[in-house]
């Protein structure tokens, strides 16, 4: 007979219980979609790990839950389209607040599968998940190249442009001639640089598509607002500010991937590509003074 809980114990094992059956619904639905037979048997195995804490926790409240739809479709969605690792890292954030849920409770004395419980949900986090293989995160390194290169060069190619030729047009022509030619240039190097590193042709070719990808992904993000504003001025504004959007958002992505710190990413990538647009644009306003061009 499962003992008689204190209303708060009860209260917060129906929201574990619950959080245990959506987790489980997630798991299983991606495990039916993955094609690697690898990262199908983890995703099933975690799934059976998770509908037995739900039911471990059944024993206990002595009542049915519903799972969350939405935390479902949001989760399973965003796995489907940013990776597995990304979603279900993402998703496995919110162990932590269940931890530190445990801690409090302190219900070890009452429901003692409590610690075994919070031991798997750390190797979910910790261990299972980093198990999962996804092309995308082994081809990482390139497409930070791109980004990182695109970032710094037209930023501060844009940004000397701006000062310059003070004409949004002629600047976003100019900044996307540049930028699509150095894409070119960019995935072209990644490619013999990785087969000079003896991978073969197929893993060299890809290792290029996702630098040029990403390399022109970000020109088309950052010469959009010249095509969208008047004003040159507003116009570097938005693109400065773009900038670090994009690397807000990558950081992010990678922090949780690969449990990176997204902090020190993020401002040192910040810091470098706004200083090389600043100097961009004094070196603009040099030119444009001592050659006395006017447009």
């Amino acid at each position: 007979m499962a003992p008689i809980l204190k209303p708060e114990v009860l209260e917060q094992l129906l929201i574990f219980q619950q959080n245990e059956l959506t987790e489980y619904h997630i798991y299983q639905r991606l495990a039916r979609r993955v094609k690697e037979e690898h990262n199908q048997q983890l995703l099933q195995r975690i799934a059976t790990d998770e509908l037995r804490h739900h039911n471990l926790y059944q024993k206990y409240t002595q009542q049915k839950v519903k799972p969350r739809r939405w935390q479902i479709f949001k989760y399973y969605w965003i796995a489907r389209l940013f990776g597995l690792t990304f979603g279900l890292k993402l998703m496995e954030r919110g162990e932590e607040r269940a931890h530190q849920a445990y801690q409090r409770l302190n219900t070890e004395a009452e429901i003692p599968e409590l610690k075994q419980i919070a031991a798997e949900e750390e190797e979910h986090e910790h261990q299972l998940l980093n198990l999962i293989t996804e092309e995308r995160l082994n081809y990482v390194s390139s497409i930070v190249l791109g980004l990182n290169d695109a970032l710094v060069e037209l930023t501060g190619t844009l940004a000397g442009l701006t000062f310059a030729l003070q004409n949004t047009k002629l600047i976003a022509l100019t900044g996307l001639i540049t930028g699509v030619a150095a894409s070119f240039s960019m995935g072209a190097s990644e490619y013999l640089s990785t087969k000079a590193e003896g991978n073969d042709s197929d893993e060299s070719l890809k290792s290029a598509l996702y630098t040029w990808a990403a390399y022109i992904l970000t020109v088309i993000c950052l010469i959009l607002p010249y095509l969208l504003a008047g004003d040159y001025f507003l116009a570097l504004t938005l693109t400065l500010l773009v900038a670090v959007l994009i690397i807000m958002v990558f950081n992010f992505y990678l922090a949780v991937a690969k449990d990176l710190s997204f902090q020190k990413r993020f401002l040192e990538m910040t810091a470098i590509s706004l200083g090389v647009a600043a100097l961009s644009f004094f070196i603009g306003y040099l030119i444009r003074t001592f050659m006395g061009i006017e447009i």
